[in-house]
């Protein structure tokens, strides 16, 4: 009797596994039609899952290497991986990038890390997703053409006093560093009328420590990038609230402009429901402004210093086309929004340092209900990711990918959804021609200077989570002749 049951017991475990693996299709069946083909790939570790994976690849100077090896390994369309304690699914391709781009608040939205929303946390209590919306709906009045014609000027100016202070009589400088000075004078001159050189330093100082802690495991320890991040937040949102309360005042003693710039322009517009923003709220907004208006910038504008020190015929072309327009100019007279469509080899290279350095490598949506791509089942709540790293450097797209070749962006330039170092569709960067002018407007005033080179030939690159030099890029200057 015992042998008989004890032979018995395998065939009952096996006749138990094929009823409940076929009582769980059936229930597939009923609620999705079909069983769901997920994309396929690998979550990593509870919690942590490949997050240490894709950010160490970015700091060993391969970003893309994360992307394309799981593209070859499970799918060029689409695969599964978990990153910052989220499941998630990284979209590829440009077919990859459309779909997204193409569904925003359809079947996609945006969503940020944890880790965004404690280093920035919102004072209504609110999302980074409903705070992105309302910023949105502020920024295009500061962004139109007349505004950004207004900006040239200023940039200018800008860029001449910061290099008279920091670049003149130089043998050597390191570029990263002045490169974010740079962006981030302009931003708190433009956003809050800040422009004393030891003010903007003061804000400046805690923002390294604030962007490193933005894109990071959000593990709030002594020491850890992520409580940096947030004890920087504090920092610099105590010194916005003085900044806000001194313009309150002088807007009350009309020894402020109502319309000087965006943080006036918050302090006295009132939303839908006749109700003004309180400062904690502006605070909020302006920070955001504040990094979104610098850092992705200061490192593009590194690594085209880095180009045109590598590639000697692409800076004799830049520097023909920046002394064309300055011998056209008066003396002192300043740069003018007719300069710029004459500034196109100039903007070229810089769209094609993009392509090889995006300063943003992708960015994450959540889906907002199920849905399928390419044959895959993508349930709702997952997180979404798109990546420059999957089309700028694929030769389909990019020809010789590696070669540095402005006129890819020539006439019509790149087939869509592409090259996308701004993103794309409803959520493409609001500040793209804002960062067009300041780039441009650097390269003017960088070449008029100077010729240099490399002091590190070989210097590491390095994403983290834009890339950079390692060592920030230091060069030897050799002035012009007057």
């Amino acid at each position: 009797m015992e042998l008989s049951l004890l032979y018995m017991l395998p065939w009952a475990i096996l006749f138990t596994t094929l009823s409940l693996s076929f009582l769980i299709y059936k229930l597939m069946i009923i609620s999705h039609g079909t069983p769901r083909n997920l994309p396929s790939g690998n979550t990593g570790l509870p919690y942590i899952g490949e997050s240490i994976q894709f950010l160490s690849n970015g700091r060993k100077g391969h970003p893309e290497k994360f992307i394309s090896e799981r593209m070859l390994k499970f799918s060029s369309k689409v695969f599964k991986t978990s990153l910052f304690g989220e499941t998630a699914a990284v979209f590829c391709g440009s077919a990859g990038n459309k779909f997204l781009f193409s569904n925003e608040n359809k079947l996609v939205t945006a969503w940020w890390p944890s880790s965004v929303n404690k280093i920035f946390p919102s004072s209504l209590q609110t999302s980074s997703q409903e705070e992105s919306k309302k910023m949105r709906k502020l920024l295009p009045g500061f962004l139109k053409p007349e505004a950004l014609q207004r900006y040239i000027s200023i940039m200018d100016v800008i860029a001449q006093r910061h290099f008279e202070s920091s670049w003149d009589n130089k043998e050597e400088v390191t570029v990263f560093p002045l490169a974010k000075m740079f962006t981030f004078w302009l931003a708190c001159r433009l956003f809050l009328s800040v422009e004393d050189p030891d003010h903007v330093e003061k804000l400046a100082e805690p923002f390294n420590e604030l962007a490193a802690g933005i894109i990071a495991l959000p593990i709030d320890l002594p020491g850890t990038s992520f409580n940096k991040g947030i004890k920087a937040s504090n920092l610099v949102r105590k010194e916005l609230h003085a900044i806000i309360k001194k313009r309150k005042m002088n807007l009350a003693d009309n020894k402020a402009s109502t319309t000087q710039d965006i943080l006036s322009h918050m302090l006295l517009t009132c939303d839908e429901n006749g109700e003004y923003m309180n400062e904690e709220d502006i605070a909020d907004k302006i920070l955001g402004l504040l990094v979104g208006g610098h850092d992705t910038a200061s490192a593009t504008i590194t690594f085209i210093v880095k180009f045109l020190a590598e590639l000697p015929h692409v800076y004799d072309e830049v520097f023909k086309e920046q002394m064309e327009i300055a011998k056209s100019k008066a003396p002192g007279e300043l740069l003018n929004w007719e300069d710029i469509p004459k500034m196109r080899y100039s903007w070229n290279v810089a769209c094609e340092v993009m392509r090889l350095a995006p300063p943003v490598q992708g960015a994450f949506r959540e889906a907002m209900n199920d849905f399928i791509f390419e044959g895959f089942s993508i349930p709702k709540g997952w997180k979404l990711y798109w990546s420059t790293h999957s089309t700028h450097r694929n030769p389909e797209h990019f020809p010789e990918p590696e070669k540095f070749d402005p006129s890819r962006f020539e006439g019509k330039g790149p087939t869509p959804y592409t090259y996308v170092p701004f993103g794309g569709g409803p959520r493409m960067c609001p500040g793209k021609e804002y960062a067009r002018l300041e780039v441009l407007v650097f390269m003017h005033n960088l070449v008029r200077r100077f010729k240099w080179e490399k002091l590190l030939p070989d210097e590491k690159i390095i994403v983290d989570p834009m890339p950079i030099p390692a060592k920030g890029l230091p060069i030897r200057l050799h002035p012009h002749q007057p």
